[in-house]
């Protein structure tokens, strides 16, 4: 899907009709913050990227779940009384909107787009001008908020060769990737798992479920290219944690 931001001055082509990014599924989570959208990029991909490095340990949290628990037992002594208000939990500000993502191990550095669905359920993508950027899933966490924000990229055209993401599956365990924010601030977040997909298995709840804190997705193509219309059979996912910069 999107793609590097491009060098100044380099002219820009024209995409190639037909790419599109299907969306799977788009199951809105009511908790935690947090969409499930399986997101599988489509078009005529002719280059395959690189293997997809050596998977990590199995590091993945556990999706945070909705449900409730038991209900708590009755207590057997009196709690005592207060005359002092209950205090007040601040919520904290969302994070500003993110305008450029950096993963300086591939070199890839480019402004991001802000795309939602389109009226058929389908995923917006980066066309024209815009087809080798990046782009941030504005139905996801805003990076550094509390839950998987999601950034996706093309991997590759017939027409226009590597894109933005096509050097995704070559990230190790500990690279980091940096995500400038609107207000000047940067999200900084550490790859701490790299996983293939199927497109047609792909793991909705995996990829996009709840989480304890902030994380971040990386999503392009892979595996191997149909002869029949050139389109990539998997996803390659990156998952990344938010730390200190």
């Amino acid at each position: 899907m999107p793609a590097d931001a491009g060098v100044a001055g380099t002219p820009r082509r024209t995409r190639r009709p037909g790419t599109v990014l299907a969306v799977a599924a788009a199951v809105a989570l009511l908790v935690g913050g947090g969409t499930a959208v399986a997101v599988g990029l489509a078009g005529r991909d002719a280059q395959a990227p690189p293997p997809l490095s050596a998977p990590a340990p199995s590091s993945r949290p556990t999706p945070v779940s909705s449900a409730s628990g038991p209900s708590a037992p009755a207590a057997t002594t009196p709690e005592p009384t207060s005359t002092l208000a209950p205090a007040e939990t601040a919520r904290p500000a969302p994070a500003a909107a993110p305008v450029q993502v950096s993963i300086p191990s591939i070199g890839v550095s480019s402004d991001l787009l802000h795309l939602g669905l389109q009226a058929d359920g389908t995923l917006e993508v980066p066309q024209g001008d815009d087809f080798d950027r990046a782009a941030w899933y504005d139905g996801s966490p805003r990076p550094g908020d509390i839950g998987p924000a999601v950034i996706e990229g093309h991997v590759s055209s017939k027409a226009r060769g590597p894109s933005v993401f096509f050097e995704l599956s070559t990230l190790a365990v500990g690279d980091r990737v940096e995500v400038l924010r609107e207000d000047g601030t940067t999200a900084s977040f550490e790859v701490y798992d790299l996983q293939q997909f199927p497109k047609n298995g792909f793991p909705t709840l995996q990829v996009y479920g709840n989480t304890q804190g902030p994380e971040l997705r990386l999503i392009t193509c892979g595996g191997t290219i149909a002869e029949s219309d050139g389109h990539f059979s998997d996803n390659i996912v990156v998952f990344a944690r938010a730390v200190q910069a």
